[in-house]
């Protein structure tokens, strides 16, 4: 079985834990309506790189 020979220090398992943090996601801004969304998915309006992709359930009501 293995063991350890030296104790880690508290430094050394910060330094190994700085990248396990949650990042935020990348968002953008679609050129059509100023709508806020994630990359590379369709905004809440249906549309995805400034062309309509979805039709949303409050327009095909009107």
């Amino acid at each position: 079985m293995a063991v350890q020979k030296s104790r880690r220090t508290p430094s050394t398992r910060g330094m190994r834990r700085s990248h396990d943090r949650l990042k935020k996601p990348a968002v953008s801004v679609e050129p059509t309506t100023g709508e806020t969304h994630r990359r590379h998915h369709v905004s809440p309006d249906g549309y995805y790189r400034g062309k309509r992709v979805i039709e949303t359930t409050d327009e095909t009501s009107e």
